[in-house]
């Protein structure tokens, strides 16, 4: 049994409603897992292996619930663009690569290295639709000690020529990867992955939700980014209410735990389905901004109850981040505040912060949190250079850092209990 014990300012949001916060006290970790959080060492703890971070702040590790990892190359490019012109020009063109596995060892190992520097600690991940190359990404996650769920992107419509899969050979490498990798780690698992309604016939929908059943595996894909993307669906499937339906139609929709990023213009009726089905939105601010598609209402879902976390979506978004991510967040909160006559409240800090932890981290279990028997993913902040003026709380410091901070200040990180070093030279 691996035992540790990590002294420091420890502050996380079991509710989003509020901070907890431990001044200069002890975490206790067994085995991955929190046990105990207290201001004295009991004499039962007096032989684990004691960390002393003396003032530093220990902060659960942030959450990414929405990135595309072959897109990394293309942050910072065409961001002049709406969806499906970048889309067109940018994104399929580089997607296309991957079928070169030297190609993508490079691109993933910087990914993932940036995903440590950041102190991301679990994503969820779209790969492309190259078989290989989807488990190479498996793979080097594996080897990082970071979490993720990872998913092959599927499409055989309405994309690209060489994007383009034939049907069955999409389903039959779908299935090969769940096979090998659904119980190959604790931490990295396959997640089935439709790209979106548009870029997926009947059959593959109809097929990926047999396998994500069958083998109890989760989804993701996209939800009403764009209002071009709506009018697209709407054409492809007239008989269907909604959106969110056509995913619901064809058990995409809560069947298995899902993830469906951006959900910008969701109807009343799409927020309480996903309400009831326990769909995740993957609130993507920075690409929502960028590609101008809009602004989420995040208030409207909490109010309804919708597991909500946040996502970079690189390179939609031209950021890794986190933290930048909470920050955006609550400032897109404000706008929405102004956009609805004031009546969707702006974020609180607490509120953000929730969702770049536990309210995507709890999609991957009991994660994202301080409490007992939450996995301990963490990150140890030395931000003594900006809290060095005025005397500041705890929580003022932590805003600090989200708001003005970056990975410089962050000195140790961990998943699942283990310290986690740089994964790739």
């Amino acid at each position: 049994m691996s035992k540790i014990v990590l002294k420091g300012n420890i502050a996380f949001t079991p509710t989003k409603e509020k901070f907890q916060i431990h001044k200069n006290s002890y975490i206790i970790v067994e085995d991955g897992k929190v046990v105990d959080i207290c201001s004295e060492l009991d004499k039962s703890y007096k032989n684990y292996t004691i960390q002393d971070f003396s003032d530093k702040l220990i902060i659960p590790g942030f959450v990414d619930l929405h990135l595309h990892a072959p897109q990394y190359p293309n942050r910072g490019l065409g961001l002049d663009k709406e969806l499906i012109p970048w889309l067109e020009t940018y994104t399929f063109p580089e997607e296309g690569k991957y079928s070169d596995l030297d190609y993508s060892r490079k691109v993933f190992s910087r990914l993932i290295n940036e995903l440590w520097r950041v102190g991301t600690t679990r994503s969820g991940v779209f790969a492309s639709i190259h078989k290989e190359s989807t488990k190479l990404l498996l793979d080097m996650f594996i080897e990082s000690g970071l979490g993720a769920y990872v998913g092959k992107v599927n499409m055989d419509r309405n994309t690209a020529p060489y994007l383009t899969e034939n049907t069955r050979a999409s389903i039959v490498d779908t299935e090969e990867i769940i096979k090998e990798y659904m119980n190959k780690s604790s931490l990295v698992k396959p997640i089935v992955t439709p790209r979106f309604i548009p870029t997926c016939s009947e059959e593959l929908l109809e097929s990926l939700a047999g396998l994500a059943i069958d083998y109890k595996i989760p989804v993701q894909s996209h939800l009403n980014e764009n209002k071009s993307e709506i009018i697209w669906v709407k054409e492809l499937f007239p008989n269907s209410e909604n959106y969110a339906s056509v995913y619901d139609d064809f058990n995409l929709f809560g069947q298995t735990s899902t993830i469906m990023a951006h959900c910008i213009y969701n109807t009343d009726e799409e927020i309480d389905l996903m309400a009831k089905n326990g769909v995740y939105a993957a609130h993507c601010p920075y690409s929502n901004y960028n590609l101008s598609s809009g602004i989420m209402p995040v208030r409207k879902f909490l109010n309804k109850g919708v597991p909500v976390g946040l996502g970079s979506d690189i390179s939609g978004g031209n950021s890794l981040s986190i933290p930048n991510i909470i920050a955006g967040t609550i400032q897109a909160s404000k706008m929405a505040w102004i956009n609805s006559n004031k009546e969707l409240a702006p974020l609180t800090f607490s509120e953000g912060f929730f969702l770049g932890t536990k309210g995507g981290g709890s999609f991957f279990g009991k994660v994202g949190s301080f409490e007992k028997g939450y996995e301990f993913d963490a990150l140890v902040i030395d931000d003594s250079s900006l809290s060095d003026i005025n005397e500041l709380s705890i929580e003022e410091r932590l805003q600090k850092f989200i708001y003005i901070g970056d990975d410089r200040y962050i000195v140790e990180r961990y998943v699942k209990g283990r310290r986690i070093e740089k994964p790739f030279d």
